[in-house]
Order: C-alpha cells, then sequence, then structure tokens
C-alpha cells in the first residue's frame, strides 16, 4: 500500500465514523418526557420518546384538557354523550392525528417530516413543541 492510499482509507475511515455519530443525531438511551405549553384552553401536549441506539425507538403523544383528563375515545362527549356530532368527529379527529404524528415521527426519524394533519393543527403544534422539550433532555 501506497502512502497515498493509506492516506485516503484513514480519512475514509474517519469520514465514516463522523457520519454514523451524525446519524444517531447525539442522543442519550433512555425515557424522556417533553411537554407544551397549554394552548388557549389550557389543553397542553405531553410527549414521552424512548431512545435506543442514539435513535427514536418509540413515541407516545397524548394531549391533556385543563383539568388534566387526557383527550381520548370520550374526548368531544358531553357527559358521556355525543351532543354534536360534527364536534365529536373534530374531536377525535384531533385523538386520531396524535397517534399518527408519533408514529409518523418514530417511522421517520424526523421532527421535520412529520405532517400536521388538517384540524389537529393545535395538537400538531404542541407535538413538535414537546418532542422537542424531550430531546433537549437527551442531548449528548
Amino acid at each position: 500500500m501506497t502512502k497515498g492510499t493509506t492516506y485516503l482509507w484513514v480519512v475514509g475511515l474517519f469520514v465514516l465514523t463522523l457520519l454514523t455519530a451524525c446519524e444517531k443525531g447525539g442522543y442519550k438511551d433512555g425515557v424522556y418526557t417533553g411537554q407544551s405549553n397549554a394552548d388557549d384552553t389550557g389543553a397542553w401536549g405531553e410527549v414521552t420518546l424512548t431512545i435506543t441506539s442514539g435513535r427514536i425507538s418509540s413515541c407516545q403523544f397524548i394531549t391533556l384538557q385543563k383539568d388534566g383528563t387526557v383527550k381520548g375515545e370520550d374526548y368531544g362527549k358531553v357527559n358521556g354523550e355525543i351532543a354534536n356530532q360534527d364536534f365529536y368527529n373534530k374531536a377525535q379527529l384531533a385523538v386520531h392525528a396524535m397517534e399518527e404524528y408519533a408514529r409518523s415521527y418514530v417511522q421517520s426519524g424526523d421532527l421535520s417530516k412529520v405532517d400536521a394533519i388538517s384540524g389537529a393543527t393545535i395538537a400538531f403544534n404542541q407535538f413538535n413543541e414537546a418532542v422537542e422539550l424531550a430531546l433537549e433532555q437527551a442531548k449528548n
């Protein structure tokens, strides 16, 4: 092997090492939680991220009403009943969007590749804010 070839191998290995480190995102393995600020109604979002080998391996996202009640299958009901079908449908769209945001983030590994769902932009903004806060805790 010539000096030039050896130099190229060393540079190549160095670049490969840098690329691998960047690919991991510089995050420590663990479980991290981020909570968004409250919206105009007092509701907020909460993300729990699991990072394995420097990558997002799981993500849970919930939003909670002002009283701390999780927005789930009853979100949009009044006293356990659907009083307004249109309102209930919109509320449930947001609930399903929360699941989609978390799934999409794990799949892509890139927050900028998670698309907002029409009718669930408040949840989208809360998701982004909560993820950013969780990732701040996970930085190396």
